[in-house]
């Protein structure tokens, strides 16, 4: 790492600058050290010099010049609002040293290390010290660690209080100061160490405890934070058994870490660092805390649910919980809580309505057709209640909103035309073990009929009709060519939707319809940068055409009646629109699941326990109204588009039966 020079051991300008004083305001007992105390410490080198030989095997600090920490992977939306921090064990962001407010370097060389720039690695005063404290007590009391020391501890060996340990330590920590120049060792040690509640490093610390970036702290603060390093679980003005006393706002002087802060003030005064003047007012100046942010909440979770699940089978979960990512993903926040804020009130009316039961809940998802970027997901109706995320990860019955793959089956065989003619009249088929008859809705037949009115009215048995004679492993091919991967078997009922799917699935095929067959994985990443700023992942479309030009303009003219005047007429935008409603028989799932040319969109209710929502619940009647609410608060200022007509494209020749 490298930053602004900080060498005490100058006239440091740019510090007293900081503080608000001029002239120098450090003096350093190293300039003036005894010439016994010289010898002492040449004698001690020669001895760690010596003892080196024994220690050869340890670590090659050199290996510290690549040494990148782990740090904490960012989620953002599409204009940048952060929306996650990731981490394991290390919240950490590593910055360096001109991006380290003075007062806060000044507080820790103080209270740590105050020879840090005139010593070689280890300070046999403190060392001796140290150890006559220890002698006297018997066990481990003090510690005479200088900040190299420390970070050998931190980052080359285990922290096992054993006298070989502490040696290699000191041979160590000569070995760095050999390679390593003392601003180097600096910016490392503060990006390294504990600050507690998971923060290490200055800048998540500060941000934690002040809602501030590590140049933005006061004398006041960083003096505060200093004084945690000794013990940070115990001096935290967080910690449970400090929140009676550090409760108050300001801090008051009760509180161990406004104690803790006092000393290193003094400490500070006492090392002249500081002024009188400096001390007193950083003594009175108010302390103000922020909040725990080392796990806290993901602003959007059912977003960074998807992002990392997305993030882990690019990356792996190692790289993104240690790699100091930043990402950013396709959805705006706006539009995302705008979609929560819609299924959170239709949940409430549907409920004072008397449907569905205590475990409705709901999903939507929005593609853009022309990239397949996510722009919204919904998982439910409240993630703090329930973490499991229905876009993607619930399986249910799509009812007849499956139906317009198996009519984009017929059209593209070449035999079908959207004002062909098919049979809606009583009709058995051997399935199975048995017969299977199919009914429509109503009970009703009506006998010869289009496939764009049979396709507007939802009926049943014509859907079953065409599924048999394209073949129903020619629809089940079709869905795989759009992306969906559920099981799936080729059963006479899969027209009806005889098949469990995600809402993430459905949108997303119906976004290839929208876009006449172009087709690419949906994903809820735009881009990923590593912790350097390089870009890691650039999530450009790759579309391919996977369906018939003609067959997917055709169908969308069908999906327009179905909202101009079938199923879906509580759909519509005042602008070109195709959809499909979707009931199972059991009313178990409901769906409307619709398009313009710039975004498709998915909407499911359901229950839970699979429960029935009750007699009359259609997707029609309940979940059209919710999905067109949606469509006109994203489509706003979006200008009018028209689907491209199937004229514009050949139409299939007939293939073989």
């Amino acid at each position: 790492m490298s930053g602004k020079a900080f060498t005490p051991s100058r006239r440091p300008a740019a510090l007293t600058t900081a503080l608000g004083v001029g002239g120098a305001v450090l003096r350093w007992t190293g300039v003036a050290l005894l010439g016994g105390v010289v010898v002492g410490t040449a004698s001690a080198a020669g001895i760690m010099a010596g003892l080196a030989y024994s220690f050869r095997n340890l670590p090659d600090v050199r290996l510290l010049k690549t040494y990148v920490p782990p740090q904490t992977s960012y989620i953002y939306d599409i204009k940048g609002k952060e929306l996650a921090a990731i981490h394991g064990e290390a919240n950490r962001e590593v910055v360096p040293l001109e991006r380290i407010a003075h007062p806060l370097k000044l507080a820790v060389l103080g209270i740590e290390d105050s020879h840090f720039y005139t010593h070689r690695g280890i300070n046999v005063n403190s060392i001796v010290r140290a150890l006559i404290a220890n002698w006297r007590s018997g066990d481990v009391v003090e510690g005479g660690s200088t900040l190299t020391m420390q970070l050998v501890k931190n980052i080359l060996l285990s922290p096992e209080q054993v006298f070989s340990r502490k040696v290699a330590e000191a041979v160590l920590a000569m070995r760095l100061e050999q390679v390593f120049s003392k601003d180097e060792l600096l910016a490392l040690y503060l990006n390294q160490v504990y600050w507690g509640h998971n923060n290490y490093g200055v800048e998540t610390a500060a941000q934690s405890y002040f809602g501030k970036s590590a140049w933005e702290l006061t004398l006041a603060e960083g003096a505060l934070m200093a004084g945690l390093i000794q013990a940070p679980e115990f001096y935290s003005p967080f910690a449970p058994a400090n929140q009676p006393l550090c409760q108050d706002r300001p801090l008051g002087n009760a509180c161990p870490a406004k104690q803790r802060q006092l000393v290193v003030l003094e400490r500070l005064e006492q090392l002249a660092w500081i002024t009188p003047e400096q001390a007193r007012a950083a003594r009175l100046e108010p302390i103000y805390l922020n909040q725990i942010t080392s796990f806290r909440p993901s602003t959007l979770p059912y977003v960074t649910d998807l992002a990392l699940q997305q993030l882990y089978d690019k990356f792996g979960q190692d790289l993104v919980q240690r790699g100091g990512l930043r990402v950013q993903t396709t959805v705006d926040s706006e539009l995302q809580r705008t979609a929560e804020k819609i299924i959170q009130e239709s949940h409430a009316r549907l409920r004072s309505q008397g449907w569905g039961s205590s475990q409705l809940q709901m999903a939507l998802v929005a593609v853009d057709p022309r990239t397949h970027y996510i722009k919204a997901i919904v998982g439910g109706v409240n993630y703090k209640k329930s973490q499991f995320n229905r876009a993607f990860q619930a399986q249910r019955q799509p009812g007849s909103a499956f139906k317009p793959f198996v009519y984009y089956a017929a059209l593209a065989s070449g035999h079908y035309t959207p004002d062909s003619y098919v049979s809606d009249s009583p009709v058995s088929y051997r399935d199975g073990s048995g017969w299977y008859s199919p009914q429509n809705y109503d009970g009703s037949f009506w006998g010869g009929t289009s496939l764009r009115q049979a396709l507007a009215a939802s009926r049943n048995v014509p859907a079953i009709r065409l599924g048999k004679e394209v073949g129903m492993e020619r629809v089940v091919q079709i869905c795989r060519t759009l992306g969906i991967t559920s099981p799936m078997l080729p059963v006479t009922s899969l027209p009806l939707g005889a098949v469990d799917l995600t809402p993430l699935e459905m949108a997303n095929a119906y976004a290839t319809f929208a876009s006449n067959g172009w087709y690419a994985e949906p994903s809820v990443i735009l881009q990923a940068q590593d912790q350097s700023g390089q870009l890691a992942w650039k999530n450009i479309p790759q579309p391919k055409l996977v369906l018939n030009p003609w067959a997917a303009a055709s169908l969308n003219s069908m999906l327009q009646t179905v909202i101009e005047s079938g199923t879906g007429t509580a759909a519509q935008l005042g602008r070109p629109a195709a959809g499909k409603t979707g009931t199972t028989s059991s009313e178990r799932d409901i769906w409307f699941v619709g398009y313009v040319p710039q975004l498709a969109v998915a909407v499911w209710i359901g229950n839970d326990d699979y429960r029935p929502l009750g007699g009359g619940a259609t997707g029609g009647v309940l979940v059209a109204p919710i999905w067109r609410q949606f469509m006109l608060a994203a489509l706003k200022g979006v200008p009018v588009q028209k689907f491209t007509p199937a004229t514009d494209f050949v139409r299939p020749k007939p293939s073989r039966s």
